[in-house]
């Protein structure tokens, strides 16, 4: 069904090619599950087995990439291929262009040759198995990273396409979503379709396969039977895994006595943000003080990312308040906080758009009127470990590389708090840690860092306060007494965690 062979791929105006002589097939019915390294080049086998490299993109291949038996490049178009194969990208806004979320769902379906009822049937089992049903009204720009995630993989199931490929499915998903993603991926296999799916996090997923790919550098370098590569310390090295022995790392008591003494850096009152009608946040309170690591986390359309968005003034309130550093974000202008906040986004791509890493890192500072900004660029690339690549065009890095200069992007700013948006998504465990471990320095040279994430790994590891929404709510705060209630829900997304008390 999926036939690569001996496929090398360069993109436009590079010269070491992402894939490197791939040899790949993938039978009709077969769950493959493909991993490796960040910047192995997953990615860019999924859209050269999709034919979107040829179709879209250019560049330089040699070697045959084949879809049911014939080669991508005797295709008319993308449009053709996408009545055989459905996509779901590692980046949902990519595909999501409608005004709703039925439109979105319901575009897939109009050029399958059924009757009207059966169209709705469909409609109404695919919303109902991506958890989406009562997303339908919603704009797809107003839901949370996860909820856009399961709307991608909704209005690729409604095509009822015999090949599905999906690039990392789960980045932006909780435990739910995930363990959901894993019962739909059992469904398509129980319909013998033919499933091409890239991962990190494999917990859920690696008993469905078939065959496991490990890419490493552009190359297939092993390839077998899961529970075989599993041992393989070279695969293991990158995945994500919950055996940990470090303890949770939450402030002590007379740490957090010492920081509340401290006016607040951020002071939020009865914040209630709505969309379309839609309350997002419910009457939030919440101060952070200066110093603090705050891990906020929650299910997906909880809240998170639309209460950070209002921390640089990206939103308004609908009603309550928002100060930073004393500025009334309702009144304060998005460059002013800028000097105070620097928000890194989930997807880094939004942020990048100069022509030269060093370039990137300059446009904030210089944006703002800031002095010494060389020194600023040199500062921030040493930093993040980028500054061997200053004069390299950004969208050749790799994703983690990205990730970083994006960081380094806010860091030449030297805003007193930096705000990370899922700063993990589509990383493997190494690149995870180094860009957990940047922000733990950030933190020790006294920046406040408030991060959301659904890696309650990472939150054990790094965090040292832990707020949890729920609905648009904050149910619970490691700082007020809520531990208990923060400890149940790690311990049933990871393991029970060695301590909560430091």
């Amino acid at each position: 069904m999926i036939a690569l062979e001996n496929f090398s791929y360069t993109y436009p105006g590079r010269t070491e090619p992402a894939l490197n002589g791939v040899t790949l097939r993938v039978r009709q019915g077969e769950v493959v599950l493909v991993t490796g390294p960040t910047g192995a080049g997953k990615t860019t086998l999924c859209l050269a087995a999709t034919g979107i490299l040829h179709h879209e993109y250019g560049g330089g291949s040699r070697g045959r990439a084949l879809l049911m038996g014939r080669d991508v490049t005797k295709y008319a178009d993308l449009a053709e291929i996408g009545r055989r194969v459905g996509v779901v990208f590692d980046d949902p806004d990519a595909q999501l262009i409608f005004t709703t979320v039925e439109e979105e769902v319901t575009s897939g379906l109009e050029g399958l040759p059924l009757p009207r009822e059966n169209l709705l049937e469909r409609m109404e089992e695919v919303l109902e198995i991506t958890a989406t049903s009562g997303l339908r009204e919603r704009a797809p720009h107003t839901l949370s990273g996860g909820q856009k995630q399961r709307v991608a993989i909704a209005a690729t199931l409604a095509l009822g396409t015999g090949i599905v490929v999906l690039d990392e499915p789960s980045s932006e998903l909780d435990e739910e979503g995930t363990q959901r993603l894993f019962r739909i991926l059992q469904k398509l296999k129980a319909e013998g379709k033919t499933v091409l799916v890239v991962e990190h996090k494999l917990d859920a997923l690696f008993s469905l396969a078939d065959r496991m790919v490990f890419l490493e550098g552009g190359r297939i370098t092993v390839e077998g039977a899961p529970e075989d590569l599993l041992r393989d310390e070279r695969v293991r090295s990158v995945l994500h895994s919950d055996v940990d022995d470090r303890p949770v790392r939450l402030a002590t008591a007379r740490q957090r006595e010492q920081r509340a003494a401290a006016p607040p850096i951020i002071a939020i009152e009865r914040l209630v943000h709505a969309y379309d009608g839609h309350d997002a946040l419910q009457g939030l309170d919440l101060a952070v003080h200066p110093g603090e690591f705050v891990a906020i986390i929650g299910d997906n359309g909880s809240g998170k990312t639309t209460l950070i968005k209002h921390l640089n003034g990206l939103l308004k309130p609908t009603s309550g308040s928002v100060t930073v550093r004393g500025l009334d974000t309702r009144n304060a202008a998005i460059n002013e906080l800028a000097r105070h906040v620097g928000l890194v986004f989930q997807n880094p791509d939004t942020m990048l758009f100069e022509e030269t890493v060093a370039e990137e890192v300059q446009f904030g500072p210089a944006n703002l009127g800031m002095s010494n900004v060389a020194d600023r660029v040199t500062h921030a690339l040493d930093e993040v470990g980028l500054s061997a690549q200053r004069g390299t065009y950004p969208r050749s890095l790799s994703r983690g590389e990205r990730q970083r200069l994006a960081v380094a992007c806010i860091v030449a700013m030297e805003p007193e708090v930096i705000v990370l948006d899922e700063p993990t998504t589509g990383l493997d465990a190494a690149e995870s840690r180094r860009i957990m471990e940047l922000a733990s320095r950030l933190r020790d040279d006294g920046k406040t860092i408030v991060m959301v994430t659904h890696n309650m790994r990472i939150v054990e590891d790094y965090a040292d306060r832990i707020v949890l929404l729920e609905h648009g709510a904050l149910v619970a705060d490691s700082a007020t007494g809520g531990e208990e209630v923060i400890c149940q829900r790690l311990c049933s997304t990871s393991r029970a965690p060695a301590s909560f008390t430091a």
